[in-house]
């Protein structure tokens, strides 16, 4: 903390000695010029106060390019990938890379469930108010810049807690009709990835795709998998107004599943696995339509429908890790397995329009919007599948759970820069949103009917400040509304120890940002942040008992919850601050360091007829610590990383509950890794890339679970190696 408040000390004592603009032209800290020559270097910048048809002005943003030698992208190692985003909570299940589970401030990370995720301004939430698990991950090779807009994006990008991630994906080669990358790697336990692309430009036309598959046997046994992706984009230049883009996404894996341990399994023996016949199966289409185009030098327009079909797929034998997956004695097999399958169809569209307009005599903007989305979810669940051994999704009874979920919604949305003078501006901004919910079907085999309808009407309000102090720093601030209504997933126990509150509520708060960001020549990067996120009724686990003393985890209102803290990212070239030159050589420092102050403000449980109060209890899965440093070399073609993360204990159910005999609930204890990236570009088309992740081979765990892919404890995984020969053409 020393060192970060000392680094922002001198850079704003240095900067005042720059003189601020004294005329009518607003200024606006990076423009996208400098914000793609920072993200090429490495180096994460916050996002331009305008940006095509959004506005950013205000809010707390970062951007930053997946760079060679960085991270192990091969296996879309989320750690490192990640790391100069600032609190940024990674649930690490396997080294399969099959899925992202990231969250902040106090929200579920599980399958970032909580975040609003995007590829190139889309989203990809399997069933956005339904199941809003993200199952589509591509692969970070073929991701060229990653953005992410904390709570304030609830008025722009949707309701909720999390926030926005956005993966903008490559592009063809813009000077060359056509070039051909090929990629590939090895590393521990039989891994083996094949990444190709392909692009270029031709007239008028863009084209780039990528093919890319992914296997190997995983760090514990019955963890092997088989991932495949595949991505187009065509686009059409209309004129020199605009373009229209046509793409297609596709990503499916089949993927053993190791299953969960208790304590003192883990304790005993991490790699172990006591599941042998669990297999999950995603399969996710993403087919889009975008059209962006300048209607006048002051108007833009954009227009993005995309759908997304798909299915997931899982059979398993679900029990706690204290009950082995063995013969059946009375039957002479093994217990029959759980099938569950969801199936998606979804459709969305998307209009915005940015308009630059004077205010006197300083030029403001103003954006706004209109969405609308029809999602279609069939859910069959605790179907009773075979005793084999294989991914067999047959029934041999038919399903418990038999559902059918829609949801119709509509949203409307405004922001307006009110650039007040040249310095100073305010952004205020609202977001009307209409959700039309239904299900019905049938739960423990038609002898529980079930229908229900919801309509949801409901504004937003936000607000946000920006003061620049002159063309390389600035003071912002925001606040924002965020909702959360409560999901089909919530009213649907898909395990065997899990049991749903019938009186669920919609979930209802706001974030708050106050951050001071900029940089010292090309020195400093920095940028320290305080916030403040109040989630009212929020949904989560109680570890209840039962009058025979077992367990179950009940899913419920628990109370309101505030997190509030501080994040902080700093880069600094210690290479130029000693030498006081720069070049072809760089040595480069950076840690984001984040603080979250989760606690419950209110809450009561009566458990087994005794009142317990959930007042300042930890919000559950949330550590109050996380820091990721980092240390970078760069020589012309050759570039590493050297990162250090630490991430703090947390709790996986509200109660606080410090351990249990199954596993599934506990302390999730402190850890350390260490991780080393490489990287070398020469003889002008080859590429190789390599490293050692958890190269001490810390023994750890990030997260316990109660259903997929446990129950129990997940381990992370041990010491593994992995290098690639790239080459581009």
């Amino acid at each position: 903390m020393i060192i970060i408040f000392s680094c922002v000390t001198f850079s704003f004592l240095s900067a005042q000695s720059i003189p601020p603009a004294n005329d009518n032209i607003p200024v606006h800290i990076l423009d996208s010029v400098t914000v793609v020559f920072l993200l090429k270097q490495g180096i994460a910048a916050h996002l331009a106060s305008v940006d095509n048809t959004y506005v950013f002005d205000g809010k707390k943003t970062i951007a930053f390019y997946l760079k060679q030698g960085n991270a192990n992208f091969a296996q879309n190692e989320a750690r490192m990938a990640f790391a100069q985003i600032p609190g940024i909570n990674v649930w690490e299940m396997d080294g399969a890379g099959t899925q992202v589970n990231i969250g902040s401030r106090g929200t579920d990370p599980h399958r970032s469930i909580e975040m609003n995720m995007r590829q190139n301004g889309y989203v990809t939430n399997s069933d956005i108010f339904g199941y809003p698990e993200n199952h589509y991950t591509p692969p970070m090779q073929g991701i060229a810049e990653v953005q992410y807009v904390r709570g304030s994006a609830a008025l722009q990008f949707g309701s909720q807690f999390g926030g926005m991630m956005n993966y903008i994906m490559k592009r063809g080669d813009s000077t060359k009709p056509l070039t051909i990358m090929s990629e590939q790697t090895g590393g521990s336990y039989n891994f083996f990835n094949s990444y190709n692309e392909v692009g270029g430009t031709k007239g008028k036309w863009n084209y780039y795709a990528y093919y890319d598959n992914r296997r190997g046997n995983g760090w514990r046994p019955n963890a092997a998998f088989s991932y495949h992706a595949c991505y187009a984009n065509v686009e059409y230049r209309l004129d020199d107004k605009g373009a229209l883009s046509f793409q297609f996404s596709r990503m499916d894996y089949t993927q053993q599943i190791a299953g969960g341990l208790d304590d003192a399994q883990f304790n005993q023996n991490a790699r172990q696995s006591l599941r042998s016949r669990n297999y999950f199966n995603p399969e996710i289409n993403i087919p889009a339509i975008l059209l962006k185009y300048n209607l006048s030098a002051k108007t833009k327009l954009q227009v993005i429908s995309h759908g997304l079909f798909g299915q997931r797929n899982s059979v398993q034998f679900i029990n706690t890790p204290n009950i082995p997956d063995t013969v059946n004695a009375s039957l002479g097999t093994y217990n029959p397995r759980q099938v569950d399958r969801d199936y998606y169809n979804a459709f969305t569209t998307e209009a915005r329009l940015l308009h630059f307009y004077k205010l006197g005599k300083i030029m403001s903007t103003i954006t706004g919007g209109a969405r609308y989305s029809t999602e279609i979810t069939r859910r069959r669940q605790k179907g009773v599948g075979t005793t084999a051994s294989n991914f067999d999704l047959s029934l041999t009874k038919p399903y418990g759970i038999d559902l059918h979920l829609r949801s119709n919604n509509y949203a409307v949305f405004a922001e307006n820069i009110f650039q007040l003078t040249p310095e100073f501006s305010i952004t205020p901004g609202f977001r009307y949103e209409v959700i039309r919910s239904v299900l019905n079907g049938a739960i423990n085999n038609t002898s529980f009917p079930v229908s229900y309808k919801g309509n949801r009407n409901f504004p937003l309000f936000g607000a946000g400040l920006q003061y620049n102090i002159n063309a390389y720093s600035q003071f912002y601030g925001n606040i924002c509304q965020a909702y959360r209504p409560y999901l089909y997933a919530n009213i649907t126990p898909a395990d065997q120890i899990g049991v749903i509150d019938p009186n669920l509520k919609d979930s209802k708060g706001y974030d708050i940002d106050f951050g001071y960001r900029g940089r010292f020549k090309t020195i400093l990067y920095y940028d320290v942040n305080f916030f403040s996120l109040f989630y009212g009724n929020k949904i989560g686990q109680l570890t209840m008992a039962k009058p025979d003393h077992s367990t179950y985890l009940l899913t419920t209102n628990i109370g309101n919850s505030r997190a509030t803290g501080f994040e902080s990212y700093f880069n600094l070239s210690l290479w130029q601050l000693f030498s006081g030159r720069s070049g072809i050589f760089d040595a480069r420092i950076f840690s984001s360091l984040a603080y979250t102050h989760a606690r419950y403000l209110s809450g009561e449980l009566n458990n087994n007829g005794k009142n317990m109060s959930l007042k300042n209890n930890r919000v559950e899965n949330t550590p109050d610590w996380i820091d990721r440093t980092g240390f970078q070399l760069t020589y012309k073609g050759f570039s590493s990383t050297c990162q250090y993360s630490y991430v703090g204990k947390s709790f996986s159910d509200a109660n606080n509950t410090v351990f249990s005999s199954t596993g599934v609930v506990g302390v999730v204890p402190a850890y350390h890794v260490w991780d080393v990236a490489l990287g070398w570009h020469f003889l002008k088309y080859y590429d190789i890339t390599g490293g050692i992740n958890n190269i001490a081979n810390a023994k750890y765990f990030t997260r316990r679970i109660n259903m997929y892919p446990g129950p129990g404890i997940l381990p992370a995984d041990g010491k593994s190696f992995y290098i690639s020969l790239g080459l581009k053409l």
